[in-house]
């Protein structure tokens, strides 16, 4: 009940303060394209009715992901303009790397061109047959990279996280109780890292406590396991933290970043998020041998290690986003323009996870649209059906993206049915966000002629990104 109160005198705050204002001008623009209702339809069924076979130009409000599709600032594209482009030892990356480590704490820093490459190397080091990986929860690319090796992910998501329309302030917890279980059970020898999601994507861009941080890596600590940050989000996770977490709020957001790293033995980033850039990610380590051995399989994989598949104008324009992010201005623009559109559905009805997350509004497809049953991918249905609306491109993240199989073929469903709305940063303006509402309020009210969709081909793994399928009973 407390962490409930908490949330609500957040939402009550957040309701009394004026109009939100981008804390930035708009310098450059590029077109949108328009096209009808049925020109979507046509194209939705070309498409295999995966938003991710849709040509971008056939679609008006993208919000798909907010990796890699961030405005950058004039100050980035000036850095563009000033990366060193020599293959070993460009200034680019040394400004790169001295940012990395004042940000993180860490020593070893290892570029890569985006957060999976550095999942791949580090999964295909630690990872294995026998081996497990303890989280909140894993996203998509992340839990691949994994079960690639042949080891097996597992989430730990705490109570609250496992209900989407219940307030909470921490919802992307991991269960420090169930860690500790889970630990006796599979043997802390075969249990080579934990690794915590800031914030938590996959279950509903919700963040993570700085307590439940100190007690995840105590734990860890006494099993002499390494705790390590996926910080894809690190800096809307430390604002959420300065927002909800008694003790933070006087605390300037680097501050918060600093110590979140601080209890920390490494971390991967997607840099494609809250460092703005369009490419891009690192790998951070206390641990030499290890950073020696990630380095060792960069270079046969991404490049040479001050590089990592990268060219400097990138290395630059990531230096330079990482101290941008962590403006405390943008900040509460950021999560303010991402509570407005939460409410807004509310306000209409709309099945939402809440409180807002931090980069995205997940709607819960299975509330939205409950006479779909899961096998028959609700989530997925949705994404289609406010396309076909608006224009507008989202993601599910349910069974599609990860239900598996038993061995009879049956589809054990994932825990949450979402569908993502993730708002690239410094892109999209108050007008776009109050048209997205309305489209999606449209839907809404049109919820029951919405039909499943069954699968009619599938890749083995990440399926979710190319698999094609088509409404339940037709030809």
């Amino acid at each position: 009940m407390p962490q409930l109160t908490k949330a609500k005198e957040v939402q009550s705050k957040i309701q009394t303060v004026k109009t939100i204002i981008e804390p930035f001008r708009i310098k450059s623009v590029e077109p949108i394209y328009f096209n009808t209702v049925q020109e979507r339809k046509e194209i939705l069924e070309k498409a295999c009715f995966n938003p991710f076979l849709i040509h971008a130009n056939d679609v008006l409000i993208d919000l798909l992901t907010d990796s890699g599709t961030s405005a950058m600032s004039s100050q980035q594209w000036a850095g563009i303009m000033q990366g060193d482009e020599s293959y070993a030892g460009s200034p680019s990356f040394y400004h790169f790397e001295e940012t990395v480590q004042r940000i993180t704490g860490m020593p070893f820093i290892i570029p890569t061109h985006q957060g999976r490459a550095s999942e791949k190397i580090l999964f295909s080091i630690l990872g294995g047959k026998g081996k497990y990986f303890l989280s909140n929860t894993l996203f998509d690319t992340t839990r691949a990279n994994i079960e690639y090796t042949g080891a097996e992910g597992i989430d730990l998501i705490c109570d609250e996280g496992k209900h989407p329309t219940i307030p909470a302030p921490f919802k992307g917890n991991i269960n420090t109780k169930a860690l500790e279980k889970k630990i006796a059970e599979l043997g802390a020898e075969n249990i080579p890292l934990c690794i915590i999601t800031i914030t938590n994507n996959s279950g509903g861009g919700q963040p993570v406590s700085m307590n439940n941080i100190v007690e995840t890596k105590k734990i860890c600590q006494k099993n002499n396991i390494p705790l390590f940050l996926d910080a894809c989000r690190f800096a809307e996770n430390a604002y959420f933290i300065k927002l909800r977490e008694e003790g933070y709020a006087e605390v300037p957001v680097s501050e918060i970043v600093k110590e979140l790293f601080s209890y920390a033995d490494g971390c991967t980033m997607s840099a494609k998020k809250d460092a703005f850039a369009n490419i891009g990610g690192f790998l951070a380590f206390h641990d030499e041998k290890l950073a020696q051995q990630s380095r060792n399989l960069l270079i046969i994989t991404e490049g040479f290690p001050t590089y990592g598949g990268l060219a400097g104008r990138d290395l630059e324009a990531i230096a330079i986003g990482l101290n941008e992010i962590m403006d405390e201005h943008y900040l509460q623009y950021r999560i303010r323009s991402i509570e407005y559109l939460t409410h807004k559905l509310i306000a209409a009805g709309v099945p939402v996870m809440q409180p807002a997350g931090g980069h995205a509004v997940y709607i819960d497809a299975k509330g939205f649209l409950p006479h779909i049953p899961v096998s028959q991918y609700p989530g997925q249905a949705l994404v289609g059906a406010i396309y076909v609306e608006g224009g507008i491109r989202s993601v599910e993240i349910g069974s599609l993206m990860f239900g598996k199989y038993d061995s009879t073929g049956n589809l054990i469903p994932a825990p949450l049915e979402l569908v993502r709305l993730a708002i690239p940063r410094r892109v999209y303006t108050q007008s776009h966000i109050d048209y997205v509402a309305e489209v999606i309020i449209e839907v809404f009210q049109n919820r029951n002629s919405i039909n499943g969709l069954e699968i009619t081909e599938e890749s083995p793994m990440l399926r979710h990104f190319t698999a094609k399928l088509k409404p339940v009973n037709s030809d």
